[in-house]
């Protein structure tokens, strides 16, 4: 129980760093909003106070102190009301996270979970049939697929399923003529039009997961307590995921947990290549753009997410392995 309080108590900590850290930064950078959009209308004649008062009052521009300016940002944090984007005024954008959020949940998210359970019992095999086939052969074809960069494999995936054979749609999440609804008929042309995103996905990182297993597990299998495992005569596939799999876990189990954690980030470079409307996507513009509003809530959605997973991942942790709740 000890063990679990202090985790809630590390991750409400480092909570509150994160979201301060996220209200100083775009503060500390130079510019402003209102200065971006004065710098346009510059072009058309001299800008005067009255205009630069108007266009702070219709982004929603804070004023006071920085104490102040810090009690309506946590206000706005615990509310989850960030104001409305400066780059697609006037939609909110608390609006926009959330309607690009479960596109990226069903990539993303979904992808990295298939490829951390297939990579680690692939890893798992190889490891435990090493100096074969079985061990050459998915090992092999990982790390030579796991070289190449997301949008170079992202590229060659569109132009040859996309452009050439016309397999898979190009763009976008769903069709022209489909209305976004909890409906079969709309899921299954999302996972449609998901299906090349994935792909790249798992293609890129499967090969880690693979080696990464494969590593760890192969230092177990030289332990004490495996060799004893089969010397009491218990099956080998017992001895390979209940003793040695079970520890070798671990390392991979922390990669799980920061993968996961970046789920809502997205894949930017993937998502703009497919122009898949997720939060990587819509990261992109936001900086393009210089929203502001958009960028920070976007940004303390990827380290809450972040720190959720290592949460979770630290729990486990004490699970899995009872030494470390000590």
């Amino acid at each position: 129980m000890m063990y679990v309080l202090r985790r809630i108590g590390f991750f409400l900590l480092t909570l509150w760093a994160a979201v301060t850290l996220n209200f100083l930064l775009p503060r500390m950078m130079p510019g402003s909003p209102t200065d971006a959009a004065i710098a346009k209308l510059a072009q058309n004649g001299p800008v005067t106070d009255a205009t630069r008062k108007a266009i702070e009052a219709q982004l929603g521009v804070p004023d006071g102190n920085i104490f102040e300016q810090y009690l309506g940002y946590l206000h706005q944090v615990i509310t989850l009301d960030f104001g409305v984007s400066y780059t697609f005024y006037p939609q909110s954008v608390s609006e926009m996270v959330w309607q690009a959020f479960p596109y990226t949940v069903i990539l993303v998210g979904f992808v990295t979970i298939i490829a951390f359970v297939l990579g680690t019992l692939i890893g798992v095999l190889t490891a435990w049939k090493r100096n074969t086939w079985l061990d050459a052969l998915p090992t092999l074809t990982g790390s030579f697929a796991s070289t190449f960069p997301y949008f170079w494999t992202a590229l060659l995936l569109l132009f040859f399923l996309g452009y050439v054979l016309h397999l898979f749609p190009t763009s976008g999440a769903f069709g022209p003529t489909a209305t976004p609804a909890l409906t079969w008929d709309f899921f299954t042309d999302v996972l449609y039009h998901a299906a090349l995103p994935a792909l790249t996905i798992l293609i890129t990182s499967l090969g880690g997961w693979i080696i990464g297993m494969r590593n760890a597990m192969i230092n177990t299998l030289g332990d004490d307590y495996v060799t004893f495992a089969e010397a009491n005569g218990l099956k080998g596939r017992t001895v390979a995921i209940r003793y040695a799999a079970r520890n070798a876990i671990l390392p991979n189990l922390t990669g799980f947990g920061l993968a996961l954690g970046g789920v809502v980030g997205g894949s930017v470079l993937v998502e703009q290549v497919f122009g898949y409307p997720g939060i990587g996507y819509l990261l992109f513009n936001a900086v393009i753009g210089q929203d502001y509003p958009l960028m920070q809530a976007l940004f303390l959605m990827i380290t809450v997410s972040v720190l959720i997973a290592n949460f979770l991942v630290d729990i486990m942790y004490g699970v899995l392995d009872p030494r470390t709740r000590r």
